[in-house]
């Protein structure tokens, strides 16, 4: 089956997250347990390209991926660079070649949807909003729900959508209010002690402009981290959440707030394909969870760049 063929089946139902997942968030939980110990992987920001050997390094650390002891994947976002800004032939041509790729990996894959993940966003790639794929719906068609819960091994697993396409064609983080309204009635249900780890690709808390070259006047919209992480961290605090994993800055990155880590994940692109940013090099995360929390490994996997700055 083509990756064409299989989009198409997959564009009338819940895409590659299977329907049950998404219905079973609103069941009420079995009751809390402690969790038996696990691993998987926070794989994030892998941008696929054609260019800048964009497809080699992510067969390189999908590779390394593969040969892990872990149970699953979590991908913090932006699988592709990039879909905002391009016309619906590249888009298209991007994602079938970050989905071939990523076959490499051979585990089960939870996907959370990044910025450039959205198709057609800025008005300068020519896409109409009225194109059935514009925004998410391009992410939809190929991994299914923005937002969804999962159950592995006693820990709850949240996966939120932290994009917010803005009526002027840009994006903010934040978590809207319809899924803000879903996470409230998820907890709302969970016994108490129940174990928790979110992803989300736009942070909800980081220090990332305390030591970036960006300031929050670079951009039109609030974009390296979530307009509401108070309306947020609010409903998660009485609840036991391990830890948060964040995305979209490139960094390796732990913030502890109201008692949660907050763990950025680095990026598998590192610096776009062009080298180390800010101190992180290209790299994914193998997350431990046991009985007494979580533990992280970042790890690096030799590639190299090509980019003659970086020579």
């Amino acid at each position: 089956m083509t990756l064409l063929s299989r989009r198409k089946i997959l564009s009338g139902g819940a895409g590659i997250v299977a329907a049950s997942w998404v219905d079973s968030t609103m069941a009420r939980p079995a009751a809390a347990a402690v969790p038996e110990s696990f691993s998987f992987l926070f794989i994030t920001d892998t941008h696929l390209q054609p260019e800048l050997d964009a497809q080699k390094g992510c067969r390189m650390c999908f590779r390394a991926a593969a040969r892990e002891k872990a149970d699953f994947v979590l991908q913090g976002g932006d699988h592709v660079f990039d879909a905002m800004d391009v016309s619906l032939e590249r888009a298209n041509r991007i994602l079938d070649l970050y989905e071939m790729t990523e076959q490499e990996i051979g585990k089960k894959i939870y996907h959370t949807v990044g910025n450039h993940d959205c198709f057609g966003v800025y008005a300068s790639s020519g896409a109409s909003v009225n194109d059935p794929e514009f925004g998410k719906n391009y992410f939809r068609r190929a991994f299914g729900e923005t937002y969804y819960a999962f159950v592995h091994k006693g820990v709850h697993f949240i996966v939120l959508d932290s994009v917010n396409i803005t009526p002027d064609r840009d994006y903010e983080g934040r978590i809207d209010a319809q899924q803000v309204a879903w996470l409230k009635n998820y907890l709302s249900v969970l016994p108490a002690g129940t174990p928790l780890i979110i992803s989300t690709h736009i942070p909800l808390v980081t220090a990332f402009y305390t030591y970036a070259d960006e300031s929050p006047s670079a951009f039109k919209h609030q974009a390296m981290s979530t307009v509401n992480t108070r309306e947020i961290i609010d409903l998660l605090h009485p609840h036991n959440v391990l830890a948060v994993f964040q995305g979209h800055t490139h960094v390796l990155e732990r913030v502890i707030s109201h008692d949660i880590p907050f763990i950025t994940g680095g990026a598998v692109s590192g610096n776009w394909w062009q080298g180390t940013h800010l101190g992180t090099p290209e790299g994914y995360m193998v997350v431990h969870v046991d009985s007494t929390g979580v533990r992280t490994d970042y790890k690096t996997y030799g590639f190299k760049s090509t980019d003659p700055k970086n020579t």
